[in-house]
This record gives structure tokens, C-alpha cells and sequence, in this order.
């Protein structure tokens, strides 16, 4: 369970990274890019502990949306169109953060 932690939160920390770059490039504010961070890391710690019998991907986009509902509020309240990027981007990093969970995690796993 210890290793999945792990795994999860180094994916979790891995997409938030993934996601700065171009939240830096458009210099959006400091607290925005920690909210974005965080999220993922959170994302990454849910992946990692949940026992939920789905397909790796699946199992990413879905925590990765339960997590980004909260956000959409304040997010979308000002600026509406701006869910549809963020909404793509939750997609592609949440299957690629559940994917590589997955992909690490069975290679962990397999050496032991």
C-alpha cells in the first residue's frame, strides 16, 4: 500500500507539472498554479489509495473529474469558456496519470 502511495502522489506530482507549463506561459497568478499543483497531487494520492475496479484510464479521467468539480464553480462563474481547455486538459492528464500509475505500479509491484 506504501508503494502505491508513493507512485500515485510521484504521478499525481508529475501531472501538476504537466499542467503549470502552460499556466506559467500565460502567467496566470501564483495561487492559480498551487491550486492546479495541489489538485493533482490530491488527484495522484485518490489514484493511488482507490480501490476501484476500473480500467487504469477510466480510473484517472474519473478522480481526475471529482476532483476538478469544486474548481469549475469558481472557475466557470467568471469565464465559462475557459472549462472547455481545462476540461480537455483534465481528460488527457487524468488517463495519462492513471495510465502511468498503472504502468509504474505493476512494475514496482513485479520486482518484489
Amino acid at each position: 500500500m506504501k508503494n502505491k502511495l508513493i507512485i500515485g502522489l510521484i504521478c499525481g506530482f508529475l501531472a501538476g507539472i504537466i499542467d503549470l507549463i502552460p499556466m506559467i506561459i500565460q502567467k496566470l497568478p501564483w495561487n492559480a498554479n498551487l491550486s492546479a499543483l495541489t489538485m493533482w497531487v490530491v488527484i495522484g494520492f485518490f489514484i493511488g489509495t482507490s480501490q476501484l475496479n476500473l480500467n487504469a484510464i477510466l480510473k484517472g479521467i474519473l478522480i481526475a473529474f471529482l476532483c476538478f468539480i469544486p474548481n469549475s464553480f469558481i472557475i466557470g462563474w467568471n469565464d465559462p469558456i475557459s472549462l472547455l481547455p481545462i476540461s480537455l486538459m483534465t481528460i488527457i492528464l487524468g488517463g495519462l496519470t492513471g495510465y502511468f500509475y498503472q504502468k509504474m505500479s505493476d512494475l514496482v509491484m513485479n520486482k518484489k
